[in-house]
């Protein structure tokens, strides 16, 4: 209960929630579609998308002044990697802000005359550096865990590299058949994939709120892509990813722990 009362208290609780519902309805247009539904049926369904992001747009409309503060926040973080790519984040952030809010104004009809596929184009393109730079972070997280969690195996198994009943001399002079590289090569590699996938798997298991923060940005990178016709994937596709990037960054609110810091 306590969970749903900080919930509520959040601003952007609203936000996210019409985000879901929002990317829901472009989810089922598309099946809609594809099942051969009614016209009208879809025509419902669209509008009722258009509505929910105008009201988003609404509810976002000051959130400019909230990714500054972000960034003022971030610049003083002693990482030198993680102190670019969050501060350049949040701004990029901003701009997308203030785009939007420019764009709901003509949505709106408060500027009648305005460009809004110009200004469209342009806060996903803000959008888009800002994932960009989210998922550069969470990689230069992932590995610096990566790297802590092979010296801690490392170390943990350094007493048993070599068996008390052969020393390391006896071992290089311990006879064996040549091989060729090649033959060689192909397992050791298969090997080395292995240890690292089971590697990145125990890391991103062990902290949840990096694996969340991953899977949120990869799936929403997908949606400036294609609005901005760089990777088109279609609209079920971009449904589905903003669906549930929508989900789990309401399980970040509901659970502030699963929110990666800083």
């Amino acid at each position: 209960m306590d969970s749903w009362v900080r919930f509520n208290a959040q601003s952007q609780a609203k936000e996210k929630v019409i985000r879901a519902a929002q990317y829901a309805c472009t989810l089922l247009g598309y099946t809609l579609q594809k099942g051969g539904a009614a016209a009208e049926v879809r025509k419902t369904v669209s509008q009722l998308e258009a509505h929910m992001s105008l009201t988003r747009k609404l509810l976002r409309l000051g959130n400019s002044v909230e990714a500054l503060e972000a960034a003022k926040r971030s610049i003083h973080l002693s990482d030198s990697v993680l102190k670019l790519c969050l501060t350049i984040s949040h701004l990029n952030r901003a701009m997308y802000f203030a785009c939007d809010n420019v764009l709901w104004t003509g949505r709106s009809g408060l500027i009648s005359k305005l460009d809004q596929h110009k200004w469209s184009e342009r806060s996903f393109r803000y959008y888009l550096f800002s994932l960009i730079l989210n998922l550069t972070r969470d990689v230069y997280e992932l590995c610096l865990l990566m790297e802590s969690e092979a010296r801690y195996r490392s170390a943990k198994s350094s007493s048993s590299l070599y068996p008390s009943s052969t020393s390391p001399a006896d071992q290089l002079s311990s006879p064996s058949s040549p091989a060729s590289p090649a033959i060689v090569a192909l397992p050791v590699m298969g090997t080395w994939l292995r240890r690292q996938l089971h590697l990145v798997a125990t890391v991103l298991y062990s902290n949840p709120p990096l694996l969340l923060d991953l899977l949120k940005n990869s799936c929403d990178i997908f949606i400036p892509l294609d609005r901005l016709e760089i990777y088109s994937t279609g609209p079920g596709f971009v449904g589905a990813c903003g669906l549930v990037s929508s989900v789990l960054s309401v399980l970040t609110m509901v659970y502030p722990w699963l929110k990666l810091k800083p």
